[in-house]
């Protein structure tokens, strides 16, 4: 008897709260005979184990995929829209393509490749979501720091674009830059 394998992808995003970058998901069909220990809510990790994480992730998962919406489509779209965007786009390149995408937070991404199940807080309690947010965290950590060495003085390596006192400060000093969010308040004030 031959038994059909079900594909079951967890998806996250990372870097909704930024005023600065875009919006990054990931999507991640775990391999149940190659489980991976240790994974969590990206929040609740180190930057250390994020990153022994992601490479353990890449490696065992049977797929993955990181995704984004950038900066003039959260502008266009807002940011629940965009990061829905990304998280479709995540899932569209997904091989094998999954059956079942068990979303991070109340909302389901439209168009889906496959059916798809909101689960909120689902980064501390589904694997797959858990490893989805590990991806998507550490790629958004690596942009931000690239635009850090793009645009020295404000700051991206260490808030990673969050609206903190130095970053508006930085902001207020420097002025907007190309990747700065012109739809959010802070931003949006200055220009």
């Amino acid at each position: 008897m031959i038994v059909e394998s079900i594909f079951i992808a967890g998806v996250d995003e990372a870097g909704r709260g930024p005023l600065a970058g875009p919006v990054m998901a990931a999507a991640v069909i775990l391999d149940p005979a190659r489980p991976i220990f240790g994974l969590a809510d990206s929040k609740q990790l180190t930057e250390r184990q994020r990153d022994a994480l992601e490479v353990e992730i890449k490696e065992k998962a049977l797929a993955w995929a990181v995704a984004r919406a950038e900066v003039d489509e959260i502008d266009t779209l807002n940011i629940l829209q965009a990061t829905l965007l990304a998280m479709r786009r995540a899932l569209e390149e997904l091989h094998p393509a999954p059956h079942l995408a068990l979303i991070d937070g109340n909302r389901c991404p439209s168009a889906l490749p496959c059916r798809a199940e909101a689960i909120v807080k689902g980064d501390q309690t589904v694997p797959a979501i858990s490893a989805a947010s590990i991806l998507a965290k550490v790629a958004r950590d690596r942009e931000l720091l690239s635009l850090d060495a793009r645009y020295p003085g404000y700051g991206f390596a260490r808030h990673k674009g969050y609206p903190t006192k130095d970053h508006v400060a930085a902001l207020e000093l420097l002025g907007v830059t190309p990747v700065h969010r012109r739809s959010f308040g802070p931003v949006r004030r200055l220009l």
